[in-house]
Formats: C-alpha cells, structure tokens, sequence
C-alpha cells in the first residue's frame, strides 16, 4: 500500500506539473455574456510572430529588398476590457508616412493572425489608451500636427464598428487640454535612452 501511493503520488504531481504548464502557455478561458469560452493564449513571441506574419502581407509582400522599408512600433491594450489584448500599430515608412503623421492600426486578434478594425492616416505620437469608453470601448488619443499653429491631441471614439480614421477632422475630437490616460506608445525622441526604443526598429521584413 506504501509503494502503491508514492508511486500515486508521484504520477499525480506530475500530471499537475503538465497541467500546469500548458494551462499558463495555451489555455485562457474567459466568461463572456454568460457562457464559457475557450480560447489559446498566445506566448508573447508567438503573438509577436503572428503580428509580424499579418504586417507582412498588410504591406503586401513586396519582392524587393529596396521596397521593404517598413517599421512598426506596437502595444498591446485591452480596449475593451474582456481581458483579451488588441494590438495598436504605428507603421512607420515612406509607404505610409507623410508631412501630418504616418498610419496606425487597430487590430483584433483571430485565431492565430488578427484583423483591421480601424486604419487611421496622419497620425503623431504620442498614442494614448484614455480611461473614458465609447460604445464598449477605450477612447484612444493621438497626436495631430498642427501646421501653423502648435500641435495637438485628438480623442477618437469608437462607432460600435471602428475608431475615426482621419484624427484631424469629425468625429474626431480636438482635446483642450493634454489628456490622462496611459501612453502606449511614445515619440522616438523620447526612446533614445529607453528600452523601448528597439520597438521602434522591429522591420517588418
């Protein structure tokens, strides 16, 4: 009987180490509107992958090495709170920048790539996740380059389908003041001496 449950014993931890391993690499169950679902929670560098696999063919796989030029900072937020993690994109190249800002990307994660739920052009940095919730979503802020006049920060609300994809113009709206939610992405000028910074140099090729 003494053999019999060492060796019960040992089984079973072992079984619970497993166990544990996979639940914390693939297993997230979450209860959403009443019912559980099952979902696989990626590793940071499977979802790094995947993203980096979805921004290739975003760009559309160009075949030269002179055409590939672009970069990509990227943060993950829960904008909706239901403890899954959305990706925002700032796109960084000639391909998408331009003398009012360069594109960024809302993106969903599905299965094992994502899709688009917002592209918006002309947008600064500084990209911020706000407090505030649109339709079941966090407001987001950005940074708009002013022209003449000095630049500013834009709120953009989610419609129940998308965020605003021009920051400068309706529904947008201008921000009188500078805004309290937690920044996601920073300027580069203000990486150079952060750990951060490499984001900034992540080539989509």
């Amino acid at each position: 009987m003494g053999a019999d449950m060492k060796k019960r014993n040992a089984i079973t931890r072992i079984w619970l180490r497993s166990f544990a391993t996979v639940s914390v690499l693939t297993v997230c169950i979450l209860l959403v509107g009443g019912s559980l679902v099952h979902a696989c929670a990626q590793s940071a560098p499977a979802r790094a992958d995947n993203l980096k696999r979805f921004l290739q063919k975003y760009d559309g796989n160009p075949s030269s090495p002179s055409e590939r030029t672009t970069r990509y900072a990227v943060a993950f937020a829960d904008l909706r709170d239901n403890g899954t993690e959305e990706a925002i994109v700032y796109l960084i190249g000639p391909n998408w920048c331009g003398s009012g800002g360069c594109a960024a990307l809302i993106l969903a994660p599905s299965g094992s790539s994502f899709k688009v739920i917002t592209k918006t052009s002309v947008t600064q940095l500084p990209i911020l996740v706000l407090p505030e919730k649109t339709n079941g979503w966090h407001d987001l802020g950005v940074g708009v380059a002013g022209g003449a006049s000095p630049g500013y920060e834009a709120r953009l609300r989610y419609n129940g389908k998308k965020y605003p994809g021009n920051p400068t113009v309706l529904p947008a709206q201008r921000l009188s003041k500078k805004a309290g939610g937690k920044v996601v992405i920073v300027p580069p000028t203000l990486l150079v001496n952060s750990v951060h910074f490499s984001s900034l140099e992540i080539p989509v090729w």
